[in-house]
This record gives structure tokens, sequence and C-alpha cells, in this order.
């Protein structure tokens, strides 16, 4: 037989129904319960550690909490880490999800959710080399108390920096995915339009220190509960989304 002759044995097994992956069922779960997590750990990360032991304008107090408070700092990376690789589930997952209205656009969204995750993850690790500055008595000897405290609080900014760069690939994501979401036909297009304003203000609100930096900004945050919206739906109506993959 010609390689080239296409039998009914080759059609199922090139099929993409027979290719692995999620159907919309799983994918929006995965989506769900992911984010569900991660609106458990992120807060806690956020408000219940560093507000706490990161004092602005005082690196000297901030300092001695962290000492102090050893456990609770690398508690809060902890935090931090296990949002970043629900991250890459979620994006792994919203592929799945949403690439019935726009393959490309779908694996679009993806890529710049991980490369988002890669940012924050590298800003991560500015904690960890502060950490590690305060507890190797060797840097003590080496900078002095005034050096010492100006990489840290270097560091601990840098956290920041890195972090809000990050979040302007994190609202292109939301804008796609709002995108996605308006043609897919089976999540309500009211749930993309909101994605799609949550991620313009979150690019607006991470330029605004550079390109307008008197603004007053504080009613974007409503915008953000656009996320909470997504996963309550899914929370919800992800059992009855379709088993088609």
């Amino acid at each position: 037989m010609s390689a080239n002759v296409i039998t009914k044995e080759t059609i199922g097994k090139t099929s993409p129904a027979n290719h692995e992956g999620l159907t919309l069922r799983q994918a929006g779960l995965v989506v769900a319960f992911s984010m569900l997590i991660m609106t458990a750990v992120t807060p806690l990360a956020e408000f219940g550690v560093f507000h706490k032991l990161i004092i602005p304008g005082n690196i000297e107090q901030t300092v001695q909490n962290i000492l102090g408070h050893k456990g609770l700092f690398l508690t809060g990376i902890f935090f931090f880490l296990v949002n970043y690789i629900l991250d890459v589930v979620i994006a792994w997952a919203l592929y799945f999800l949403l690439a019935g209205a726009n393959r490309a656009v779908s694996l679009l969204a993806a890529w710049f959710r991980l490369v988002y995750t890669a940012i924050g993850l590298f800003s991560v690790l500015h904690l960890v080399t502060a950490f590690r500055l305060l507890n190797v008595p060797d840097y003590f000897g080496a900078f002095g108390s005034d050096q010492l405290h100006a990489q840290v609080k270097l560091l601990l900014n840098s956290f920041r920096w890195d972090w809000s760069i990050g979040l302007l690939l994190f609202g292109i994501h939301l804008i796609l995915v709002g995108y996605l979401i308006y043609r897919s036909g089976y999540i309500p297009k009211i749930i993309g339009i909101l994605l799609v304003i949550n991620g313009t203000a979150w690019i607006v609100d991470n330029l605004q220190p550079y390109l307008f930096p008197t603004a007053h900004l504080e009613f974007l945050f409503v915008t953000y509960f656009a996320e909470l919206i997504f996963m309550f739906w899914l929370l919800v109506q992800g059992w009855k989304l379709p088993e088609a993959a």
C-alpha cells in the first residue's frame, strides 16, 4: 500500500479526539480549583506575611522583623512559590479550555502567562537572597551594618519592581483570555468583557509609576473582581461543560 493512502485506521490514529489532553470539563475544573488555592495562598503571603514584616521607609525595623520571624518570612516565600506553580498549571489548563475558540491565540495567552510566571519566580529569588544576606554571618563582616541594610532594601524593592513588570504581561494574558471567552460560546460573554477590562487595568496600574506618577488609580481595584467572578463561574458551572476534547 502506498504511504500516501489514507485509511480508516490512520484517520483514527491521527484524529484530535485520540490525542492526549483535557476535556473542557476537566480543563475548567483544573483552572477553577487552582485559582481557588491561589486565592487562599497569595493573600496570606502578601498581607499575612510581608505587610507585617516589611515596613516601608524603615529598613532597620524591617531587618529586625525578618531576623525575629525567620520562619514566617520563609513561609511567605513558600506561598509565592506555590502561587507561581499554580500559574503554570492554570496556563496549561486554560489552553485546553479556550483552544476551541482559537487555538493560536490560546497558545499565545498561555505563553504570556508562562513568561509572567518566570519573571515572578525570578523576583522571588530576590527575597531568597535577602534572607541569605541576613542569616550568613560572613556578610555582616564583609558589608557592615549600613551597607548590608542597603543591599537588603535594594533586594526587597527589586522584588516589587520585577513583579510589577511581570504583571504587565499578565494583563496582556487576561485580555487574550477575555477575547477567547467572548468568542468561545460556552462561557458567558460578560466574563470575557470583564477580564479584558481587568487586564487593561493591570497594565495601566503597573505603568502608572512611569507614565503618570501623580494619577490616583485606586478605583481600578474593583476590576480585579473579574478573576474571582470567572473562578466562581467555573466552580459552579464547570461541572456542566461538555466532555468534548
